[in-house]
């Protein structure tokens, strides 16, 4: 018989190691719109515990990741309607401690989830069953999937259109979707080009397959890339903006394909963007018959339980790297703790991370068994 505890009816209840769980908890609030995190988002102390409904899990996060679009979501650019305050945080992975009756069908008490869901910088948030992906053991290596994973996963799928030899350069390739658009264009049989901003970072590049890294803080991209790649490249995946779209766009091959995923360099300015040279893009597009391609995960929501399941099947075969930073090699050490989300985000922008930030939330167990 398995731990069934219905949320419908009662406003008391325990957790699987029967501790109380707390009427209050901490969790991140937008407060104030702003591309600046610190200005935009207040650490609440006493927010009250969320219920679950009927067809509802309480997780209690244990990793949350931060993504370079959490700023955009501070500053209130994906829905101009929000006003403040509201939840912020995309995906976390933790343990289910309660559940309403419609979810204990699937879920039960003490198991391990994933999710994508706003609201995941808490320490415990309400996660619709049906949103929640089900998790061998609890560890943030799965949370490298959740956005991440998927994102170039679905990208490289539905828009890359990879096959043997084809040439890809993937920008900012040591981050967190990087790194999984350079192993997934190997896997292609692919040859791979991965731009970062380190010596450290191209090491660990190429110890995830890239054949060709590039480090743009001690070598020119353009130069190398017209040198040993005359031809262009067929496929681009693009998440930096600003003068790397440009050079992107001009290494292209004929009939060569950009994604575009993100423009990092631009989510802090006040508008969000960088600027490109648009006014020459029909003649360059037209010139080598090329296309770009913009890609969103909240549209290819349809492929999205299929792309994790794969991708957590890959991880546990060993076929897959899942790099993590928790922010060790920080000045202030690992991250820990919902107080340490804005130094992860900092930490983002600077360009430090290898892999994908994720940040601990530790929770003590006062068992009363």
């Amino acid at each position: 018989s398995r731990p069934i505890l219905d949320m419908s009816y009662s406003r008391h209840f325990l957790d699987f190691q029967g501790s109380s769980i707390p009427s209050s908890m901490k969790k991140l609030v937008v407060t104030k719109l702003s591309q600046n995190f610190r200005e935009a988002v207040t650490l609440q102390q006493d927010s009250p515990v969320p219920l679950p409904g009927d067809g509802d899990l309480l997780v209690r996060n244990r990793f949350v990741g931060i993504n370079a679009s959490d700023i955009n979501y501070s500053a209130g650019r994906y829905d101009a309607s929000v006003k403040p305050p509201f939840d912020i945080g995309f995906e976390g992975v933790g343990d289910v401690v309660a559940l309403g009756l419609s979810a204990s069908a699937d879920y039960t008490v003490g198991q391990a989830v994933a999710y994508v869901k706003a609201g995941s910088f808490a320490e415990y948030t309400v996660v619709p069953a049906r949103q929640a992906v089900p998790l061998p053991s609890v560890k943030p290596e799965f949370l490298t999937l959740m956005v991440s994973g998927a994102t170039a996963y679905i990208s490289l799928k539905e828009l890359g259109d990879l096959s043997e030899d084809k040439k890809v350069l993937v920008t900012a390739a040591a981050g967190g979707t990087g790194q999984f658009a350079v192993q997934l264009a190997k896997k292609a049989k692919c040859h791979v080009i991965g731009t970062c901003s380190s010596d450290e970072k191209g090491g660990f590049l190429k110890s995830i397959g890239c054949d060709r890294t590039i480090n743009y803080k001690t070598e020119n991209v353009e130069s190398v890339l017209r040198k040993d790649y005359p031809e262009g490249v067929d496929v681009v995946y693009e998440s930096v903006g600003g003068k790397m779209f440009d050079l992107a766009l001009n290494s292209l091959a004929i009939k060569g394909r950009l994604i575009v995923i993100g423009f990092i360099a631009g989510y802090q300015n006040p508008t969000g963007l960088q600027p490109i040279k648009a006014e020459l893009l029909p003649a360059k597009l037209l010139k080598k018959s090329a296309s770009i391609r913009g890609f969103f995960l909240n549209h290819y929501l349809s492929e999205y339980k299929m792309a994790v399941k794969h991708l957590l099947k890959m991880y546990e075969r060993g076929d897959l790297v899942c790099e993590v930073d928790f922010g060790d090699m920080s000045p202030e050490g690992k991250f820990t703790g919902l107080e340490s989300v804005f130094r992860a985000v900092d930490y983002m922008y600077m360009g430090k991370n290898i892999g994908k930030i994720v940040v601990e939330l530790p929770h003590s167990v006062n068992s009363k068994l």
